[in-house]
């Protein structure tokens, strides 16, 4: 049996998978470099590169203020969206746009990245996701069901999934075969759209005619499937469920956010998707 592994940038899973095989189809974007860049240079200027004051072992009874004042003051680009106490004394969570954690002291003397996790009875538990759970939760239930496009199964429907999709992607595709077999399992599967080259690109329009179209179901499946189709414009949520997207952690195709909120990026079969939601 694998071990689950999660490397964790950019606000999401950059890549997925346990010790015996790979999932998910991700890409490097210019917002992780720049985080990856943000870590090498908090890194490198540390106490040589900028004034360190000692404490003695006495943590400041703060909010957090200390740390944040410190760390914009050496890097005012950074985009802190929150900061509140860690589980850990003296420790407080600093959370980027994005869904990207930090965490640092509150004399804003150490800085460090990556989730904290509990070590639970019988499990580790991630106390960084669990706040991402519950924003992508809130996030995801301000999108209108008219701006998705929705495969909804014959019967009763025993679920939801929420799947940031691109039409040019391999693996999107192979997901998108699973859609029948998973609207017989009864789950209903709600795409938003998530172009990979950015707004503008052809990947752009090409979803763009998918949500523009008159049937949009069939639209998206030719697309898939690899068929060229007549671009079509119109007012659409394409652009805004992109940065949705980056909001809820997204940083590849397909990403899967269930309705409590977990994010599962990547392919999966039906049957694998259906035992992770609980089928």
């Amino acid at each position: 049996m694998g071990v689950d592994i999660d490397i964790d940038i950019d606000g999401g899973a950059a890549w997925r998978g346990d010790n015996n095989h790979k999932t998910g189809n991700y890409m490097t974007t210019d917002k992780t470099l720049k985080m990856l860049g943000w870590l090498v240079l908090l890194s490198v200027a540390g106490p040589a590169g900028y004034a360190v004051a000692e404490t003695d072992g006495v943590l400041p009874t703060d909010n957090g203020e200390q740390l944040v004042a410190r760390l914009t003051a050496l890097r005012p680009d950074i985009p802190i969206e929150k900061v509140s106490p860690s589980p850990l004394p003296g420790i407080f969570t600093l959370e980027l746009v994005g869904g990207t954690i930090f965490y640092g002291t509150a004399d804003g003397r150490y800085l460090f990245a990556g989730d904290l996790y509990e070590i639970g009875e019988n499990d580790l538990i991630n106390i960084a996701e669990l706040g991402r759970v519950e924003k992508r939760r809130l996030l995801m239930a301000t999108v209108k069901l008219e701006d998705m496009v929705i495969f909804s199964p014959s019967g009763e429907t025993r679920a939801v999934v929420n799947v940031f999709t691109d039409v040019d992607c391999a693996y999107c595709r192979k997901l998108h075969k699973e859609v029948p077999k998973l609207n017989e399992m009864g789950i209903e599967v709600r795409y938003l759209a998530y172009p990979r080259a950015g707004i503008g690109s052809r990947s752009y329009q090409k979803i763009v005619t998918a949500w523009c179209s008159d049937d949009p179901n069939s639209a998206i499946t030719r697309l898939k499937l690899g068929e060229s189709l007549p671009d079509l414009t119109c007012e659409n949520p394409v652009a805004a469920q992109f940065e949705l997207g980056h909001q809820v952690g997204v940083s590849g195709t397909p990403a899967i956010v269930l309705e409590d909120g977990r994010l599962l990026p990547g392919y999966m079969p039906a049957e694998e998707l259906a035992k992770a939601i609980g089928i």
